[in-house]
């Protein structure tokens, strides 16, 4: 079933993706996690909620291993481009780690999770009635 608001999510999942493209770019970018290589997480957690988010709009396997591919190559893509700034460098381990993340979140999609935005339209809409 299509979200009510799907124009809406996706823009917002635009947004997230501006938001890690950004960070992925920046000079040097907030580490909450503080502990030795806490930015592979942060590229972990950062893809597989990209992943997660999209495969709640888009629901067809065919649309979700063409998420899957987009998000791999814009881990992959970025890393190249970090590789041309002053500040940044090219990791391959940060690479795996996005991959890492895409996986996850693809893999959440099968789980009731993947119900999140349904879940918050339908509580919204049973307020406003």
């Amino acid at each position: 079933m299509r979200l009510r608001y799907h124009r809406t999510w996706l823009a917002l999942g635009g947004l997230w993706v501006a938001i890690v493209m950004i960070l992925s770019l920046m000079p040097n970018p907030p580490d909450p996690l503080s502990f030795e290589q806490s930015d592979k997480l942060s590229h972990f957690l950062a893809y597989g909620w990209l992943m997660l988010w999209f495969c709640q709009l888009y629901t067809g396997t065919a649309r979700r291993w063409g998420l899957a591919i987009a998000f791999v190559a814009l881990g992959v893509g970025l890393e190249f481009l970090q590789s041309l700034t002053p500040d940044r460098m090219y990791e391959v381990l940060d690479m795996a780690a996005n991959t890492g993340g895409v996986l996850l979140g693809g893999l959440l999609a099968a789980t009731p999770l993947a119900q999140g935005l349904h879940a918050i339209e339908a509580r919204c809409l049973t307020r406003s009635a």
